[in-house]
C-alpha cells in the first residue's frame, strides 16, 4: 500500500506482464515468514526450482505476492495477495487478502471450511480473526440469472461462447484477480469461466478456498481438478462451479 500511494514505475518483465516495486517487496515479506516453515516455496517472483528437484516435494507453498498487477496500475482496488499450501498437487490452505478493501479470505487449518474478514487493524492477533470470522458459502439457487464472473482484462472469444451456450438469462459479474474465485465461494455467481493463460500462484489459493466450500475447479478437458507443482507451471483452461 505504500507503493500504491506513490507515482510508481511499472516494469515490464521477458513475457510482458508488468512488474512493481509492490510485487517485489511483498515478495520479500512473504518469503521472510514462509521460509521459517522449512517447506519449499514456489512464488512468481521466486527463481523457479528446477523440476527435477520439485518433483519431489510433498509439499510446497504457492504465492502470488501481488495478484493483479494490471489492477494494481488502474488503482482500482482488484488486486490480491495468494498464498497457498499445497500436498501433492492438490491445495488444501489457502488465504488470499485484499490490500484495499482489507477484505480477507481464508480456510480452515484443514481445507474443510472457508472464512471472510474485513481487518480493521493489521496489528489484530490472528487468534481473534480467527474467532470472528464468517464462514462462507456458495449459492444453492439456480434462478436465473446465471451470474458468471468476467474478467475485467480477459473477455476473450472463448469466454463469450460458453455464456451464450448457457440455455438461462446471464448476468456477467466482473472482478479482476484472485477475486473472482472468491465471488463463487461466497455465492455471489454461480460459475468462472477461465478460458485464458493463468500460473498457478494465480490459482492456487483461491482453488483451495473453493474446494473447502464444496465447489469445484476442474479442466475443460477433462472434468478432473486442477493439479499443482507441475513441471510446466501454466495452467489449462478451467471451470469454477
Amino acid at each position: 500500500m505504500e507503493v500504491y500511494a506513490t507515482d510508481f514505475n511499472v516494469e515490464q518483465k521477458g513475457d510482458d506482464s508488468p512488474l512493481t516495486l509492490a510485487d517485489k517487496n511483498a515478495n520479500e515479506v512473504i518469503n521472510s515468514f514462509l521460509l521459517k516453515t522449512n517447506i519449499p516455496i514456489i512464488s512468481e517472483e521466486n527463481r523457479q526450482t528446477d523440476y527435477q528437484i520439485r518433483k519431489n516435494w510433498e509439499q510446497c507453498w504457492i504465492v502470488d505476492p501481488l495478484d493483479g498487477t494490471k489492477e494494481f496500475i488502474k488503482r482500482n482496488g482488484e488486486f490480491t495477495v495468494n498464498i497457498a499450501l499445497v500436498k501433492n498437487g492438490i491445495p488444501l490452505l489457502g488465504i488470499i487478502y485484499v490490500p484495499v478493501s482489507k477484505e480477507l479470505y481464508f480456510t480452515n487449518s484443514v481445507g474443510t471450511k472457508s472464512f471472510k474478514y474485513v481487518v480493521d487493524d493489521t496489528l489484530e492477533h490472528y487468534r481473534y480473526i480467527l474467532d470472528n470470522a464468517e464462514e462462507i458459502h456458495p449459492t444453492t439457487s439456480k434462478q436465473p440469472p446465471i451470474k458468471v464472473v468476467g474478467s475485467r482484462s480477459h473477455l476473450n472469444e472463448d469466454t463469450k461462447n460458453f455464456i451464450a451456450s448457457l440455455t438461462e438469462e446471464t448476468e456477467i459479474v466482473s472482478k479482476g484477480s484472485s477475486l473472482k474465485f472468491c465471488l463463487v465461494a461466497e455465492g455471489k455467481a454461480h460459475v468462472y469461466p477461465r478460458f485464458a493463460p493463468t500460473m498457478e500462484w494465480d490459482t492456487a489459493a483461491g482453488h483451495a478456498i473453493c474446494k473447502a466450500v464444496g465447489v469445484d475447479v476442474v479442466k475443460t478437458k477433462t472434468g478432473k481438478p486442477l493439479k499443482y507443482n507441475k513441471e510446466d507451471l501454466l495452467n489449462p483452461y478451467f471451470l469454477v462451479q
